[in-house]
């Protein structure tokens, strides 16, 4: 693990190190020998997932974010979890929410604001507590604001709860903050993929690229062509055509990566965090043209600075605020468009079994880190980990469905089914068309769905001892028997 930054309150891991600024990268010996599965940065805190679940935690301690007693500059672990297989993690400005492999939710920190989700009067929590709220509910995904949270499920519900003065949470101008995580309604239907969440606006991106908005706008961080905060999900519709496949933010900024690897930003850029060689504030995206030429798979942004990956020459690119060595550049000066960090970066090779490659990059607060590993290819985030990925209905799912005897499904499987025919996003996004280029449609005059994939997935859920049709009027209804109660 290599990491570079403000480390004033051990939020590298280094230790007892003298310095409060580390310029460029540095080995973080306590992870050799030890394989890293997440990596959330909060303000001055860092929390690290390792491939066993199990989570270490090491920076500011002043409102119980790292899970446990002490501000720690080593990472320690975080024993209230040690029965969970954790397996993702997001940081806010000073609270933490972790996600075990069953969809679980797990929150610790300032919860002043409600951002926890936990009913509770105390101001911080400093041991893990499950949201309950949520119990029912298969999380995939989750993402922290700086005193907001949201969550994905994995029928295609977004929850949102915390703060929402500027109307972070997507819930309406009226709602104040919410101590539990309520279903942001108006995105019913949709198929998402990711959510993303900066200081105090958020986004979620649907299959199809669509990207929603909403929340503070102060430095057009939405990019909606203005400076006004929306208190509802507002259509990014300026990349509609841009098959956008992932986003991140930063305080007042947002990055958004492309199919084809592109960088598009906006937002905040009075540190030249948008990488465009100025430090005018955009309000509609903007491809970072300096980057044209490489295919970027990997985009990470931190409180006011960006990173990108190159996964052919093995480079990791940065821009924006470098006064504590956030860059890795070896200096203090901010960077106006992309400047290599400073490293003996090498592209992947199956075959080098003695070097270490990069594997994935991650940015927050004003720390960054890269994860090398030598045994396996870097993350190429333009492609969705399945594990994150909402309920869809597909050839092999069926597949598997069918392959239990009626009255002998296990209650899993049950679930999955239940989830997926209650759920409109589930059914959208699993009969999207695609286009010429093998990318989900994005048409704004029509659904996208492709109606002969439906018809045939259907016909052999017909075929199945599972299903039988009903009709009532003139409508046709599938009724699928998955469980004898």
């Amino acid at each position: 693990m290599l990491c570079w930054g403000n480390t004033s309150f051990g939020q590298l891991g280094l230790g007892g190190i003298d310095e409060e600024v580390v310029l460029e990268p540095r080995t973080c010996k306590f992870f050799q020998g030890r394989r890293v599965q997440d990596v959330g940065c909060g303000r001055r805190h860092t929390v690290f997932v390792l491939d066993d679940g199990t989570v270490y935690t090491c920076g500011c301690n002043d409102q119980g974010q790292l899970g446990h007693e002490k501000g720690r500059k080593r990472p320690e672990q975080v024993v209230a979890l040690d029965a969970q297989n954790i397996t993702a993690v997001s940081c806010g400005e000073m609270h933490t929410l972790a996600l075990n492999d069953n969809g679980q939710v797990f929150a610790w920190g300032l919860a002043k604001d409600g951002q926890l989700g936990l009913i509770t009067t105390e101001e911080f929590v400093r041991v893990p507590r499950t949201l309950k709220a949520l119990v029912e509910v298969q999380i995939v995904q989750v993402a922290c604001g700086y005193h907001h949270s949201l969550a994905l499920s994995k029928g295609s519900q977004v929850f949102s709860w915390g703060q929402n003065k500027n109307g972070q949470l997507g819930l309406g101008r009226d709602i104040g903050k919410q101590p539990s995580p309520q279903p942001v309604r108006s995105l019913n239907g949709v198929p998402f993929v990711q959510l993303a969440a900066g200081g105090a606006h958020s986004f979620a991106l649907s299959i199809s690229g669509a990207i929603f908005g909403w929340g503070s706008n102060k430095f057009g961080q939405l990019g909606l062509n203005d400076e006004i905060d929306r208190y509802v999900p507002a259509r990014l519709k300026s990349l509609r055509t841009q098959k956008i496949v992932y986003i991140c933010c930063g305080e007042d900024h947002t990055a958004a990566l492309t199919k084809e690897g592109g960088v598009f930003t906006f937002g905040a850029g009075g540190y030249g965090q948008l990488g465009h060689n100025s430090t005018n504030h955009e309000i509609n995206p903007r491809k970072v043209f300096e980057l044209m030429g490489y295919v970027i798979t990997q985009i990470a942004c931190g409180r006011q600075h960006t990173l990108a990956f190159v996964p052919s020459s093995g480079k990791v690119y940065s821009f924006g605020l470098g006064g504590n060595g956030q860059l890795g550049t070896g200096s203090t000066s901010n960077r106006k468009s992309p400047s290599t960090v400073r490293g003996a970066w090498i592209p992947y090779s199956p075959n080098a079994e003695n070097n270490f490659f990069v594997k994935r990059i991650y940015s927050g607060g004003d720390q960054s880190f890269a994860y090398l590993q030598n045994s396996m290819p870097p993350d190429d985030l333009r492609f969705p980990n399945p594990s994150k990925h909402i309920l869809t209905i597909n050839e092999p799912v069926i597949q598997k469905w069918m392959s239990f005897p009626p009255g002998r499904i296990p209650s899993e499987v049950a679930n999955e089914i239940d989830t997926v025919f209650s759920s409109e996003g589930c059914l959208n996004g699993s009969f999207l068309a695609y286009s010429n280029d093998d990318h989900h449609k994005t048409s704004s005059k029509y659904s996208g769905i492709d109606m002969n994939a439906a018809r045939l997935l259907f016909h052999r859920l017909i075929q199945s001892d599972h299903p039988r049709i009903c009709q009532q009027g003139d409508q046709n209804y599938i009724v699928l028997q998955v469980w004898p109660h």
